[in-house]
């Protein structure tokens, strides 16, 4: 049964997820020299599906092979989430990583409109609504937004990543409201897993990719996806997902961007917003309205 609000357990793990996946984009934009981007998505899934397999088979854990009805509804969740990882590798070539973090977070909009449909229950009222914008309001001074594009092609690179929320959307709503809500996460996110990777790998063969070089920096920002982003970050979120509302979760990770755009100012020299404190406030007091009980 979810609960309707998060504790403090849910939130001390939200933010450790969204301070990760805040550095996402910047570790994709890192491997790309080395690592094209179908090639970068089927590698880290695949490497990170092996982990989280062992894993289950080490521990007993993820009923990998109870039939529970949860396969057709597992491969088109991995369809899904192939989609979304597929347009943000593509879209991370032609804009910047701290635009990335903007747009990649209007997802919780998306979660929002379609559980007005799908998740009657976690349906967001009013003050809800309120907080989500001003939690994006709060994305949006701390990069500066509308900040002029760094290339004539950035605005396709921004209706890629705008593509890949619709997708974050989407699989998040498909978890929830199929059969895969009760399915172990562990087996959730080997069907994800096995589906991207064999995507990935396959349009990286079909494009002619290949691994342009082993360069220090490029290889471990691959592992840092592919072991903690993929294997171990996934993981916790679809973990969180059986326990509480996906709209409330979703919201949450209107944090990611705070951190994203501060990897990318540290690690990639990109420029930031003056106006940091303001945005953290907008952020958190969002949050809070989201957040609040019946």
């Amino acid at each position: 049964m979810s609960k309707r609000s998060l504790d403090v357990a849910a939130i001390a793990m939200l933010v450790l997820l969204c301070a990760s996946w805040g550095g996402q984009q910047v570790a994709v934009k890192i491997a790309l020299p080395d690592f094209p981007p179908f090639l970068q998505m089927g590698i880290r899934s695949a490497g990170a599906g092996l982990l989280v397999l062992c894993y289950c088979l080490a521990t007993g854990r993820g009923k990998l092979f109870v039939r529970d009805g949860s396969l057709w509804p597992g491969l088109f969740s991995g369809l899904l989430f192939s989609s979304e990882f597929v347009l943000l590798y593509l879209g991370l070539q032609w804009t910047d990583a701290s635009r990335t973090s903007l747009f990649l977070y209007t997802a919780p909009f998306f979660v929002a409109l379609g559980a007005t449909w799908l998740l009657p229950s976690e349906r967001l009222r009013w003050p809800q609504w309120v907080g989500l914008g001003l939690s994006f309001c709060g994305t949006a001074i701390v990069m500066g937004v509308p900040r002029g594009a760094t290339s004539p092609q950035a605005w396709l690179g921004d209706l890629m990543i705008i593509g890949a929320a619709v997708f974050w959307a989407a699989t998040t709503l498909g978890i929830k409201a199929t059969r895969l809500a009760t399915a172990p996460p562990e087996k959730v996110l080997l069907y994800q897993l096995a589906m991207s990777a064999v995507i990935g790998l396959g349009a990286g063969m079909a494009t002619g990719e290949s691994v342009r070089g082993w360069n220090l920096a490029p290889v471990l920002a691959l592992t840092y996806q592919t072991v903690w982003i993929a294997a171990t970050t996934f993981l916790l979120w679809l973990r969180l997902l059986t326990l509480y509302p996906a709209s409330t979760l979703q919201a949450g990770t209107s944090m990611s961007p705070l951190f994203g755009v501060a990897a990318a100012a540290l690690i990639l020299h990109e420029p930031v917003g003056p106006m940091f404190l303001l945005a953290v406030a907008l952020v958190v007091s969002g949050l809070v309205l989201v957040n609040r009980r019946r």
